[in-house]
């Protein structure tokens, strides 16, 4: 079962960036396709934010086109987030996920803990 932590997260002013980081335990990292959702509310659907398969294609929601960019880096283990020009509604508590394929339609494969960015004035 690989776990996953993330990091990074907190208070930006708007217009601010964040780089959230996401380590994942296990060997099965370079051959899983790595994602991040959000939920923006307690009581709402959580919602795709970005994706990138394990040979290197990237998805985006269009919300976040052209400000967010997703990476991987699989000799650490890490897939990363750079969120920037932030928005009052990017606030959200942020999660990783790793899968077998990127379909990103779907609630599979595992999660982490989630980590919470706020932005605000």
């Amino acid at each position: 079962q690989v776990q996953l932590v993330e990091s990074g997260g907190g208070l930006v002013q708007p217009g601010g960036s964040l780089r959230l980081s996401c380590a994942a335990s296990g060997s099965a990292f370079s051959s899983n396709a790595l994602g991040w959702f959000r939920r923006q509310a307690p009581g709402k659907q959580r919602e795709f934010v970005a994706g990138i398969s394990r040979g290197g294609s990237t998805n985006y929601a269009d919300s976040v086109k052209g400000r967010f960019t997703i990476s991987r880096d699989n000799a650490k283990n890490t897939v990363y987030l750079q969120m920037n020009s932030l928005k009052p509604e990017d606030t959200a508590v942020y999660y990783c996920n790793i899968r077998g394929i990127s379909n990103w339609n779907t609630n599979a494969g595992s999660w982490g803990p989630g980590t919470q960015v706020t932005v605000s004035s």
